[in-house]
């Protein structure tokens, strides 16, 4: 409550200023020295930090600390002390390596999708991801970013090689290391795709979705028809 409550005093602030400096001469000559205490006030409002929360590291500053659910092992220890635990998504994790203190030359990349590991620490030149806010290169020493991923091409750039990838969605994870981690509901290489199946593909999801008559089966078909669009854009641009 007490970081909204700054938030939206420091908000305030901003709109009054706002407002005042659009005044006319007049106005504004009479209204100086509220103008100059609302500066006064905003800018330490804008000097303090917001809380304690605020003056912590972010999480790619802090040291990496081995991949292990100890909390879990001791869990299973007490209540089936003669049976070894279980391997937890946690145990197949690889300690997060330390942020180097040169710019690296290479980007090291995990493409993972939910049944095979496309690229495993892959040491490439650059990639090419189709966030929802477009496409983003990413290159050595990117800083630290979480992006959704809408469908469309994903390029993996090695020298003068350039390998394509159509993914449906999914999220790429920058990290301030040198290291993107790239997770796709699906994916499949573009040069697998046949174009006359995408384009029956997109008249079908078309058709039902001019007759589709409920929420769910219009939303069936949208994303159906969202889906081909940007197969047939990526096969044909």
């Amino acid at each position: 409550m007490g970081v909204m409550r700054e938030v939206c005093e420091v908000t305030s602030l901003s709109l009054s200023l706002s407002l005042s400096l659009s005044l006319r001469p007049s106005d504004t000559e009479r209204s100086k020295p509220l103008i100059l205490a609302m500066f006064r006030r905003a800018t330490t409002l804008l000097r303090r930090p917001l809380n304690a929360a605020a003056s912590r590291r972010f999480s790619t500053d802090l040291a990496a600390e081995p991949a292990a659910d100890t909390s879990f092992v001791e869990a299973w220890k007490k209540a089936s002390p003669n049976i070894d635990p279980p391997k937890t998504p946690l145990s197949y994790l690889k300690p997060r390596p330390p942020t180097p203190s040169t710019l690296p030359t290479k980007l090291t990349v995990n493409f993972v999708l939910p049944y095979s590991s496309e690229l495993s620490s892959k040491e490439v030149d650059m990639v090419i991801v189709p966030a929802t806010t477009g496409q983003m290169g990413v290159l050595p020493g990117h800083v630290a970013t979480i992006a959704e991923l809408k469908p469309g091409v994903l390029s993996v750039h090695e020298g003068n090689d350039v390998t394509k990838y159509f993914v449906s969605s999914g999220f790429a994870f920058i990290h301030a290391n040198s290291v993107a981690d790239v997770i796709a509901v699906e994916a499949v290489p573009l040069d697998r795709i046949d174009a006359n199946l995408v384009q029956k593909g997109l008249q079908d999801f078309t058709q039902k979705l001019n007759s589709a008559t409920t929420d769910l089966e219009k939303a069936e078909a949208q994303i159906g028809v969202d889906v081909h669009s940007a197969l047939n854009s990526a096969l044909t641009g």
